[in-house]
């Protein structure tokens, strides 16, 4: 994966008995998965996320319903319509993300590739940008 978020589509099996879908890390999620949450009954207008993460990576998917992702990577910004659970968004570590028009009833799976740790969040976005500029400068 080269840092940048990527839509990536899982294996879907389609059977007249229902469907099924499947994720597995390294195969399908570019990371060892450390932790799993889920965002449901999501207030209309509300927005989750509204952070960046130093080190944690995430696969973000809409088991049912839909909802967007705003990525801020600090140089672009981009928008990802999650509506199908057979597909996956890779958020890389660093970028700013928000998730906002959550439809009723919608259902967002996270993997996340660490567990928790409030040292690892970056809730002020000009500290993101901030910190987006010094990593720029390193490279």
């Amino acid at each position: 994966m080269d840092n940048k978020p990527v839509i990536i589509e899982l294996p879907k099996f389609l059977d007249k008995r229902g469907n099924l879908s499947f994720v597995e890390e390294f195969q399908h999620v570019p990371f060892k998965i450390a932790r799993s949450y889920w965002i449901y009954d999501v207030p209309g207008g509300e927005v989750r996320g509204g952070h960046a993460y130093k080190k944690n990576e995430e696969f973000i998917i809409a088991l049912s319903g839909s909802f967007e992702v705003h990525i801020d990577d600090g140089i672009r910004q981009q928008t990802f319509l999650l509506n199908r659970s057979y597909y996956g968004l890779y958020v890389p570590k660093g970028a700013w993300r928000e998730m906002v028009n959550f439809s009723t009833n919608s259902l967002a799976l996270v993997l996340a590739s660490i567990p928790y740790s409030v040292d690892d969040y970056i809730y002020d976005y000009q500290e993101f940008k901030n910190y987006t500029h010094a990593n720029i400068q390193c490279l």
